[in-house]
C-alpha cells in the first residue's frame, strides 16, 4: 500500500458479514504531518519510540500514554501509517457501533483509548485484533491502571497490557517544539517574540499547543503580525510574569 493512502482497510458490518444497513463513519487523522520523520525525538519520549520500534508485543498489544502535548497522537499517527493500520477515535464509539459490530481488518491504532464513547465496541475490537492476529496500539492520557472501564472484561485486558509513556519535554525539546508547531502553521514570528514565549510559558507541551492555538486564531481574526503585545492579550492564564 502506498505510504501516503488512507488507512482504511476496514469491513464494517454485521455478524453476518454483510454490510450493515447504517455503516459509522470515523474520520482519520490528517497523517502528513505527523509522520516519523517529522517527530522531534528527546529523551522524554526516547522510551515510547523504543516500544513502537519493536516487531511484536506481548498479545499484540501497546498502551501509550502521558500528557497532552508531548506527542502521543503523533507517534500513534506515524507508526499507523507504516504499519498500515486503520486509526480510530475511541470517543467516536457508540452503541450503535457496538451492535453494528465494527469490524477491522489488519492492525489498529486506537486514539482517546481511555475514555471510549461504547467499551462493549473496544472489546470487540481488542477481541478481533487477537483473533486475527493484528497488533492494536492505543494512546491515552491515563495508563489502563488510573483509567476506569465499566466492563470487567475490558478492564483486565487493558491493565493487563504492556504501556509505554511520554514525559513532559525538556528544554531543548520545547524549543524545537515551539519552532515547529509554528512552522506546521506558517506563522512567521521574530526571534526575540520566539525566545520570549519560550522563556515565559509553562514548561509543558500542552502549553505550547494551546499558545500557539491562540496566537493563530487571534491573528488570523486580527489581520496582525504576532507580537509580545497580542501575547501578553491572549495567553493572560499562561504567561508568567515579567521579572
Amino acid at each position: 500500500m502506498k505510504k501516503g493512502a488512507a488507512m482504511t482497510k476496514r469491513d464494517v458490518g454485521g455478524a453476518s458479514g454483510r454490510p450493515a444497513a447504517t455503516q459509522m463513519a470515523f474520520p482519520l487523522r490528517r497523517v502528513t504531518a505527523m509522520t516519523s520523520d517529522r517527530f522531534i525525538n528527546g529523551p522524554s519520549n526516547v522510551a515510547a519510540r523504543a516500544w513502537l520500534a519493536r516487531s511484536q508485543w506481548p498479545d499484540g498489544r501497546l498502551w501509550l500514554w502521558g500528557p497532552s502535548g508531548t506527542g502521543k497522537t503523533h507517534l500513534l499517527t506515524a507508526w499507523a501509517h507504516e504499519h498500515d493500520a486503520t486509526v480510530l477515535d475511541a470517543r467516536l464509539f457508540s452503541r450503535s457501533s457496538a451492535g453494528g459490530r465494527i469490524r477491522v481488518q489488519g492492525n489498529l491504532a486506537i486514539d482517546n483509548a481511555d475514555s471510549p464513547g461504547d467499551e462493549a465496541t473496544m472489546l470487540h475490537l481488542l477481541n478481533d485484533a487477537l483473533s486475527q492476529g493484528d497488533r492494536v496500539l492505543m494512546a491515552g492520557r491515563l495508563p489502563p491502571s488510573r483509567s476506569h472501564f465499566m466492563l470487567p472484561d475490558l478492564a483486565s485486558r487493558l491493565r493487563a497490557t504492556a504501556t509505554t509513556a511520554t514525559g513532559e519535554p525538556e528544554d531543548d525539546l520545547r524549543a524545537t517544539l515551539l519552532l515547529s508547531l509554528l512552522a506546521d502553521r506558517q506563522l512567521v514570528v521574530s526571534q526575540s517574540v520566539t525566545e520570549w514565549l519560550w522563556r515565559h510559558l509553562p514548561r509543558t507541551g500542552n502549553a505550547l499547543v494551546s499558545a500557539v492555538e491562540r496566537l493563530d486564531e487571534a491573528a488570523l481574526v486580527r489581520k496582525q503580525p504576532i507580537t509580545r503585545a497580542l501575547a501578553l492579550e491572549m495567553l493572560p492564564d499562561l504567561l508568567t510574569p515579567e521579572e
